[in-house]
C-alpha cells in the first residue's frame, strides 16, 4: 500500500536559507517512521518570481540528497504533471499525490520530495 503524502510550509516565518535546509532535513528523517513516502514542501519562489535563495538552496540540497541515496527523488513543482516521468513514478510510491492540488498548476513555489 502506497505511504502518505505529508505537506510542510517551511517558509512561512521567513527563515534563513539554512533554517530551511535544516527544517526540511528534519521532515525527511521523520517521514519514514510515520508511513510519509512523499513529502510537499512549500518554499515559495522569492519575491522576484526569478527564484528565491530559500528554493534554490532547497532544490540543491535535494539533489545531493538524491545523489547520495538518501531520498529516491524529488518533483520541482513547475514539472509536477501527468505528462512528466518522474511524476508517474512518483504515483507509484503515493497514491495520494494524484489528488495534490498543485498537479498540472506549474506551481514553483513547491517541491516534491520522494522519501
Amino acid at each position: 500500500m502506497p505511504g502518505l503524502l505529508k505537506e510542510v510550509n517551511i517558509k512561512a516565518d521567513m527563515p534563513t536559507a539554512d533554517d530551511a535546509i535544516r527544517r526540511i532535513t528534519y521532515h525527511i528523517r521523520n517521514c519514514k517512521p510515520l508511513g510519509v513516502s512523499a513529502l510537499k514542501i512549500i518554499h515559495g519562489y522569492g519575491s522576484t518570481g526569478a527564484g528565491g535563495k530559500i528554493k534554490t538552496e532547497a532544490r540543491r540540497y535535494l539533489e545531493s540528497q538524491k545523489r547520495k541515496g538518501f531520498i529516491k527523488d524529488y518533483i520541482p513543482g513547475e514539472s509536477f504533471s501527468i505528462f512528466d516521468s518522474a511524476t508517474l513514478r512518483a504515483f507509484q510510491a503515493c497514491a495520494d499525490l494524484r489528488r495534490d492540488p498543485d498537479l498540472e498548476r506549474h506551481n514553483n513555489g513547491i517541491t516534491i520530495v520522494i522519501v
